[in-house]
């Protein structure tokens, strides 16, 4: 028995053979994973249901087993029926990344340079939640470990 907060093997398989600068993306229940991914990536499906599996909970585990260098998040339109300044899942995403000394903060683009990036050929594994909050996308870059 594995003793990391990680153990779901296909992923673990994903995070062993990618390194430094390679991408991860964390997606809540409403991304769009067949058309805005790199589509080599590979992709797991963890939403099971509507609020299983949650965006923070793949986050504490992907962070128990890899450092993170940077974290990017969608940011939601200034106006309209979306408008929201500071997403609350947020600030539970920068309480986790703070756990494991990420001091960094969580860059904000807007939606399409976001999609870009996912699409990118860095982008080595999408991870699909059943997260139900808006705008709880996260794009995570590996770091190196010190």
């Amino acid at each position: 028995m594995l003793e990391s907060d990680l153990l779901h093997p296909e992923i673990l398989q994903v995070l062993g053979s990618i390194g430094h600068s390679s991408k991860i993306l964390i997606a809540d229940g409403n991304f769009p994973f067949a058309t805005k991914t790199n589509r080599h990536a590979h992709k797991v499906f963890l939403n099971l249901a509507p609020g299983v599996v949650g965006a923070c909970d793949v986050l504490k585990a992907i962070c128990s087993v890899v450092p993170i260098e940077s974290a990017m998040v969608m940011s939601p339109p200034r106006a309209g029926e979306f408008a929201v300044p500071n997403p609350q899942i947020w600030d539970d995403f920068g309480g986790i990344l703070a756990k494991v000394d990420f001091d960094r903060g969580l860059q904000k683009v807007g939606r399409f340079v976001f999609y870009d990036c996912c699409k990118s050929d860095d982008c080595h594994l999408v991870i699909a939640t059943g997260e139900q909050k808006i705008f709880a996308n996260l794009l995570l870059t590996i770091g190196v470990t010190k």
